[in-house]
C-alpha cells in the first residue's frame, strides 16, 4: 500500500488517548491508529450513503403508521415510553 505523510492537529486529550491506545499494543503506531479509525469512518459513511440512496428507490423511510403495521405482522412489541420521555 502507497501512503503519503500529512499533518494533522488533533485535541490534546485524544492525542494522547491514541498514544496510550499504541502503547497497549492496540495499534502499531498512532498512524497505524488514526488510519484504521479512518477506514472504520469511510466505510460507515460509504454504508450510510447507500442507506440514502435505497431509501430514495424505494419510497423513503417508514412511516410511524407503516412501522407500527410492520411491528404488528412481526410481532415486535415496541420499547414502551417512559413517563415525561
Amino acid at each position: 500500500m502507497t501512503t503519503a505523510k500529512i499533518a494533522v492537529s488533533l485535541p490534546f486529550g485524544l492525542l494522547t488517548r491514541v498514544r496510550r491506545a499504541v502503547a497497549r499494543g492496540e495499534a502499531a503506531s498512532v498512524s497505524a491508529y488514526v488510519a484504521a479509525a479512518l477506514t472504520h469512518k469511510t466505510k460507515l459513511d460509504d454504508l450510510s450513503q447507500l442507506l440514502g440512496e435505497m431509501l430514495n428507490e424505494t419510497g423513503g423511510a417508514l412511516t410511524d403508521d407503516e412501522r407500527r403495521q410492520a411491528d404488528k405482522k412481526l410481532g415486535v412489541t415496541p420499547p414502551s415510553r417512559r413517563k415525561g420521555a
